[in-house]
């Protein structure tokens, strides 16, 4: 299995720079823990919540647009809860959509969010438009940031439990 990107560096101050390193390495992370699986793997629950590995996946996705493209930059999307059915209110993957193109996808939101973080502050509020449509209630970028990179640690953690019951793998 392939290994992480290595943890930023402890001599990183800049809090922008240690948002976009932290980001970086946690993508990299979940890429780590999918790396291997069969596709019945990838698509078989194995914890009684029923959500896959491939399925977190594309969550992970389109939580980073949610949040920073729609949400930040109050970009339009075309579909912002694209992870979602709708029916059941539970994550989907089509049985089309491949592991390759959902990690191309993470690597494409990763690569909007440092243009975002590179063009604000992170004190700047979210626009108003996309996510957040009314001024007062839209949060700063640092707060999104923040927001981000914990569901991102959370979800690794996740990945972590489900790939040592598939195969006893453990570890970043």
């Amino acid at each position: 299995m392939s290994e992480p990107m290595a943890e930023p560096p402890k001599s990183l101050s800049d809090p922008s720079e240690l948002f976009v390193a932290y980001l970086d390495w946690e993508r990299s992370v979940i890429a780590r823990k999918l790396a291997g699986l069969t596709e019945q793997e990838l698509r078989t629950a194995v914890l009684p919540s029923g959500w896959t590995p491939i399925e977190l996946l594309k969550h992970l996705v389109y939580m980073e647009q949610r949040w920073l493209v729609w949400g930040f930059a109050a970009q339009q999307v075309p579909s912002p809860w694209g992870d979602h059915d709708l029916q059941t209110e539970r994550w989907h993957v089509g049985p089309q959509e491949t592991l390759a193109e959902l990690l191309a996808a993470l690597d494409e939101v990763g690569q909007k969010t440092r243009a975002i973080i590179a063009g604000a502050k992170l004190e700047d509020p979210a626009a108003i438009g996309g996510r957040f449509q009314e001024d007062g209630v839209a949060p700063s970028l640092s707060w999104i940031l923040f927001h981000v990179l914990q569901e991102y640690a959370r979800h690794a953690g996740h990945l972590d439990v489900v790939r040592e019951l598939i195969d006893g793998d453990t570890g970043e």
